[in-house]
Formats: C-alpha cells, sequence, structure tokens
C-alpha cells in the first residue's frame, strides 16, 4: 500500500490489501473511503472498527464524479474527524479520484481550494489534482460546500 499523511487526520493512497488493514488499525483509522468503481471494498468482518464507504466512481472526464458522492464522502469523514479518528482515502493509484475526495475533505475543514490541492501536491507527488477534470470537480465542491454552509446557518470548518 502506498500512501501519503495529508495532513494529522487524513491519509490518501493506493487501494490497500486485506493485510493492510491491520496497518490502517495501527494509523487509527476509523473510516475508508474507496472511489473505485472496479473494485469493493472488504467485507467490514475484516476491517475490526475500520467503516468502509464505497464511492464507485470513473477516472474519466467523461463521466464526472458526482457532487453527491464527494459530498457523502465528507460528511461521513467529518463525522470520524470530530468523533478524534482518521480517514484513508484511496482509488486505485492515489492520483486523481482519491485526490478530489481529499481535496473536498480539505475544503470542509476550512482550507481553500487552492490551499487543499497545494497541500496534496506537496504531501504525495502523484497526486495530479490540476488535471482539468479533477480540478474542476474540487472548484465546483468547494462552491456547494459553501452554498450548503450558508444555508444551514453553520462555518465551513464545522
Amino acid at each position: 500500500m502506498d500512501y501519503s499523511q495529508i495532513n494529522e487526520v487524513l491519509i490518501l493512497g493506493t487501494t490497500p490489501s486485506r493485510q493492510d488493514y491491520a496497518l490502517l488499525n495501527r494509523l487509527d483509522v476509523r473510516l475508508v473511503i474507496n472511489m473505485r468503481l472496479e473494485r469493493p471494498p472488504y467485507s467490514s468482518s475484516t476491517v475490526s472498527r475500520i467503516r468502509t464507504l464505497w464511492l464507485p466512481t470513473l477516472d474519466s472526464p467523461f463521466f464526472p464524479i458526482p457532487m453527491h458522492a464527494l459530498r457523502r464522502g465528507v460528511e461521513a469523514a467529518l463525522a470520524i474527524i470530530q468523533d478524534g479518528g482518521r480517514v484513508y482515502v484511496h482509488c486505485a493509484a492515489g492520483r486523481h479520484r482519491g485526490v478530489a475526495m481529499a481535496a473536498a475533505i480539505l475544503i470542509a475543514l476550512g482550507q481553500t481550494p487552492e490551499q487543499a490541492m497545494a497541500l496534496i501536491k506537496e504531501k504525495r507527488q502523484v497526486a495530479d489534482p490540476d488535471i482539468w477534470y479533477i480540478r474542476q470537480r474540487i472548484l465546483r465542491f468547494a462552491k456547494v460546500w459553501q452554498q450548503l454552509s450558508e444555508n444551514r446557518g453553520y462555518s465551513i470548518g464545522s
């Protein structure tokens, strides 16, 4: 498993194997967000206290990552983070789909899209948030999240 610690609560990487869940447990990961269409997560009976969230998406400019998938992942991640846990986000290579989700989580935690993308690039060399179809989804999510936050009456980081 190839992974990068993005900040104290967020880890981004490749698809973990069944054996990698022992390491995720030691890293205090309590939620694994799987962005791969082609590979469902392992059953919860094999991952102890780690919850899994499967948000099947394609890495394709022709099939943009749905905003509802990013929102669902962010809301699940925020619940875990607020409870003191860490989140592991992955796609196949930790380069596009996982990057979009990681950036969305950072935005929900209060970063600007530009700050989120810069941090991800700094911490994970293979990450490519600047490829046009991923960058477009990240920027769109930031607008959607801002509107949701304003409508609910709380700050972006809450």
